[in-house]
C-alpha cells in the first residue's frame, strides 16, 4: 500500500501540493485526473521519491520512504516526454532493468517478446530509438516499464503520443497488465474521458490539492463539489443560476417544475450544473425549460457537433450526436431537462445530482465526457 499523509510541498514560497491524503492499495488503478499545472506531475514525482515533500509523510507497506534514494526504490516511471537509452536497441532497452536485476537470460527474451508484441514491437527489436517514430519510441519506454517488475508504476499521460486505435487498446490493456503483477498503478491525464474509459479509482486535481478521490464512475456521477464537477467534464459543465421557490425553479423569467430528486432542496439560490451532452437542442418529452441563445461557434468531428451559444452573458456548449449545422448568430432554441441538473449551493457543495435510471437521452457509456 501507498500512503500520502498530510503531504505538501512548496517551491520558492509557493504552493504545488497542499496537504494531500491517499491511500492506494496493491494491485490497485489510481487516475490523477486534472487540467495541467494542477499539480500531477508533481505529486508523481513526490510518490517516486524525486522531490522530497516540504512536509507530511510517505509511507509503503507502512514504513516511511521520505529519504530514500530512487535506486532503492521498485518504482517504474513513464512521462509523456518518453526517455530511452539512445545507444541500445529497443531489445537491450526493454531487456535492461531485467539485466540489472540480474534476471536469467531466458526469462529475458521471454519477456521482451511478449511486451514487444504487446506494444507492436516486434519488428523493431534490433533498432535504437533514433531510428524510431515518437510513437515507437514511446511504446519501447512503456514495455520497459510493463518488464521491470515494479511495485509502484507512474505513468504520466504515456499515451499522448501514439494513434489512436494503439492509444484505445493500450487503455484496455494496461490495468489488467499492471493489476496481475500487485503493483500500485498511477495514471495521469488531463482527459475525463480517458478516466471513464480506465476505471479503477480516480483523483481529481484542483491547483496542487485534491478534491475528492473514490471509484471512478462515483466521483463522475456525483462530484462533492463544483470544481470536481468541472475537473470531470471536458467541454466543462455549463453553468445556469436558478432559484428554488416552492415547485418551481426559475431562470430569466422562466420556470420549470422540479423533478423527485430536487423536491428537498430548500427554497433559495443555486448554481445549476449540466454536463454538454444535456444540453439538448431538442425539446424532450418530459418538462423542460427553453432558453433562447445565440450560436457563438460550432465545431464538427463527424461524428458528432459542438454548439457553443450564448444566453444572458453566459457562453454554453452542447454536445450532440451527428452533424447539426448552423451558423454563427442564429438564434436557436436549447433545452433544460430537470433530470440532468447537478445542484450546487452558495459555498460549491454539491446538494443533489441527477439519477442515473432518469436521465434524458444519453446514458454513461454514450457519454465520453470529452472530445476524445
Amino acid at each position: 500500500m501507498l500512503e500520502l499523509i498530510n503531504v505538501s510541498k512548496r517551491v520558492k514560497g509557493q504552493d504545488h501540493i497542499g496537504d494531500v491524503n491517499l491511500s492506494f492499495e496493491k494491485g490497485s488503478l489510481n487516475v490523477l485526473l486534472g487540467p495541467t499545472l494542477s499539480g500531477k506531475t508533481s505529486l508523481m514525482r513526490l510518490m517516486a521519491g524525486l522531490d522530497k515533500p516540504t512536509s507530511g509523510d510517505i509511507r509503503f507497506d507502512g514504513k516511511s520512504v521520505v529519504g530514500m534514494a530512487v535506486q532503492k526504490r521498485n518504482v517504474a516511471m513513464v512521462y509523456q516526454q518518453f526517455i530511452n537509452y539512445p545507444a541500445l536497441s529497443v531489445y537491450e532497452n526493454i531487456a535492461s532493468p531485467m539485466r540489472v536485476a540480474k534476471i536469467d537470460a531466458e526469462t529475458i527474451d521471454r519477456k521482451v517478446r511478449e511486451a514487444a508484441a504487446l506494444m507492436k514491437l516486434s519488428d523493431f527489436l534490433d533498432r535504437t530509438p533514433l531510428n524510431l517514430s515518437g510513437g515507437q519510441q514511446q511504446r519501447t519506454a512503456l514495455a520497459r516499464a510493463l518488464v521491470k517488475g515494479a511495485d509502484l508504476v507512474l505513468l504520466d499521460e504515456p499515451l499522448a503520443n501514439l494513434d489512436y486505435k494503439l492509444r484505445e487498446e493500450l487503455r484496455v490493456e494496461l490495468p489488467k497488465i499492471f493489476a496481475e503483477t500487485g503493483a500500485v498503478f498511477v495514471y495521469a491525464t488531463t482527459e475525463p474521458h480517458e478516466a471513464l474509459l480506465l476505471g479503477g479509482k480516480t483523483v481529481t486535481l484542483s491547483e496542487g490539492r485534491v478534491t475528492q478521490f473514490g471509484p471512478t464512475i462515483d466521483v463522475y456521477n456525483r462530484p462533492a463539489d463544483l470544481i470536481t464537477a468541472q475537473t470531470f467534464s471536458d467541454p466543462p459543465m455549463n453553468i445556469v443560476p436558478m432559484r428554488k421557490s416552492g415547485g418551481q425553479l426559475t431562470y430569466d423569467g422562466s420556470s420549470v417544475a422540479v423533478t423527485a430528486q430536487l423536491s428537498d432542496l430548500a427554497d433559495g439560490d443555486y448554481k445549476i450544473a449540466i454536463r454538454p451532452h444535456h444540453l439538448l437542442l431538442n425539446a424532450p418529452e418530459s418538462n423542460s425549460l427553453q432558453v433562447d441563445a445565440e450560436v457563438l461557434t460550432s465545431e464538427i468531428t463527424g461524428s458528432e457537433s459542438f454548439i457553443h451559444v450564448g444566453s444572458n452573458g453566459a457562453r454554453w456548449v452542447a454536445l450532440t450526436h451527428g452533424v447539426h449545422r448552423v451558423e454563427v448568430g442564429d438564434s436557436i432554441p436549447v433545452f433544460l431537462d430537470p433530470r440532468s441538473f447537478f445542484v450546487f449551493d452558495a459555498q460549491d457543495r454539491l446538494v443533489a445530482a441527477p439519477s442515473q435510471e432518469n436521465l434524458p437521452h444519453e446514458d454513461l457509456a454514450s457519454a465520453s465526457a470529452g472530445h476524445g
